[in-house]
């Protein structure tokens, strides 16, 4: 397992960090993912071969949040 650390902008609370999780543990590859709007920070565990970087970031912002670069 890989795992990737995003900086995600716009999360503020609790339910903002079940979004982020729920739509990123719904990717088949995808086996965790922790968030905290605290520190802007997701945590995602993945296989590499299966999803990719660009992918986490499309699908946290097609989950109406930003990933900060």
């Amino acid at each position: 397992m890989d795992e990737t650390t995003l900086s995600v902008g716009g999360m503020a609370c609790g339910g903002c960090e079940e979004t982020v999780t729920d739509a990123l543990e719904a990717l088949s590859g995808v086996s965790s993912a922790s968030a905290s709007h605290e520190s802007g920070m997701v945590r995602v565990s993945h296989d590499e071969s299966t999803v990719d970087a660009e992918t986490l970031e499309t699908t946290v912002e097609d989950a109406g949040y930003e990933v900060v670069v």
